[in-house]
């Protein structure tokens, strides 16, 4: 069977791989540069992608604006759907908290900033062109 063997599950996962599963990240490869670029902490101290977790690790992760404290329930190195990925942690009462503080206040600030609808659709190209007087 070779490296398709799940023989981490029992024991040890490494971090990287954990974050993948666990649905942090889209891909494992943003999982270790995240690891890498030191936005995720295991119990207080900033760590190597290849450290194995256990069940009990208290991991700290900076998403954007948001940070998540969490403790790891459950191991696993393969990716299933999020109802399975969220059994895998459990997230403290304060940082759910905090997160959603700080998404209340972004969304209230949000209908400051107007973004444009980006690029003219079809319709919009031909009212623009009817009015330049191009047919």
């Amino acid at each position: 069977m070779g490296h398709f063997e799940d023989s981490e599950d029992g024991d040890r996962v490494r971090l990287d791989k954990w974050l993948w599963a666990a649905r942090f990240f889209k891909t494992r490869a943003l999982a270790a540069e995240a690891v890498d670029g030191g936005t995720v902490d295991l119990n207080g101290d900033r760590a190597r992608r290849s450290r194995p977790l256990k069940v009990g690790d208290e991991l700290r992760i900076r998403l954007g604006p948001y940070e998540h404290v969490v403790t790891v329930a459950a191991l696993s190195s393969r990716r299933g759907p999020a109802a399975t990925a969220a059994t895998l942690y459990r997230e403290t009462d304060v940082s759910r908290e905090a997160r959603e503080r700080l998404a209340a206040q972004l969304k209230s600030v949000a209908p400051l900033f107007h973004h444009d609808r980006g690029r003219p659709s079809k319709k919009d190209r031909r009212d623009i062109d009817r009015l330049r007087g191009r047919s």
